[in-house]
């Protein structure tokens, strides 16, 4: 693994390891915790919708779904082609036939900003590998809320299990870097006042791969400062889609959440 590819083999997964396999020609990536045994747990759109965003572009959305309905059901699984929210998988199923890919904690900015693909890598330290598992599971059981490809979706499951870190705002309960680099590479087409400085072709690039990387950096779990560290019965007792005001009310005065996420 490095700069170029964070591709693993089976052999080399740990229980607690944040995995992921890309969709549909590198357009997106699926991502959840491998717990062992040839089980993940990972967090699912209805149908397989993980993409889904609600319009008619929905129809020309292909499935990513662990078992597609047109596929005998997996004998270990069964048919989960209309499952969504938390559930567990074989690893055959979670990859979809794609390839497998591990998700990287704690690296260092520098390396952070030459992963040019989001989606990948994160600042943010990952917590021991109990705790993540102890997390996911918990989860299964319990739920994380209703999914939403921006705010509330596989990666930001993930992430919250290696970290316990949860974004708290009254806009927005979100941790995805794949859905933080879409929005950057938007900002950086559409709205930087920047690219009027320049009228050379490498320069309108340089600038609008500037105001990308960096609103991808202060974007990352692992650098905003609007951040807290929920443990997960707090976060499923005070509720994933109802209780964003509450957390964010919680953190200025309940001691029991113990830390703000890690700034550069």
């Amino acid at each position: 693994m490095g700069v170029l590819s964070n591709r693993i083999s089976r052999e080399a997964l740990k229980p607690g390891d944040h995995i992921y396999s890309w969709r549909h020609a590198y357009i997106y990536a699926h991502h959840g915790i491998y717990v062992g045994e040839e089980k993940v747990i990972h967090f699912t759109q209805g149908g397989g919708q993980e993409i889904s965003i609600g319009t008619v572009l929905d129809r020309i959305i292909f499935s990513s779904s662990p078992s597609h309905p047109s596929q005998r059901p997996c004998l270990a699984c069964g048919d989960q082609s209309r499952l969504g929210g938390v559930i567990s998988s074989c690893i055959d199923c979670f990859l979809a036939g794609g390839d497998l890919y591990l998700f990287q904690y704690g690296v260092s900015p520098a390396f952070f900003l030459a992963k040019a693909r989001g989606g990948t890598c994160t600042i943010a330290s990952s917590d021991s590998s109990e705790v993540v598992l102890h997390r996911a599971s918990f989860l299964l059981t319990n739920g994380f809320g209703v999914y939403h490809i921006f705010q509330n979706n596989c990666e930001d499951f993930a992430i919250y299990c290696k970290t316990g870190l949860l974004v708290i705002t009254r806009i927005s309960v979100g941790r995805s870097g794949q859905a933080a680099s879409f929005l950057a590479a938007t900002s950086a087409i559409v709205s930087s006042p920047l690219r009027y400085l320049t009228t050379s072709f490498s320069g309108l690039a340089a600038v609008g791969y500037g105001m990308y990387c960096f609103s991808r950096l202060v974007s990352d779990i692992g650098v905003r400062r609007d951040v807290e560290k929920v443990p997960v019965e707090r976060l499923v007792t005070v509720g994933m889609d109802s209780g964003v005001d509450e957390l964010d009310a919680e953190s200025e005065t309940d001691s029991l959440i113990p830390q703000k996420g890690t700034s550069i």
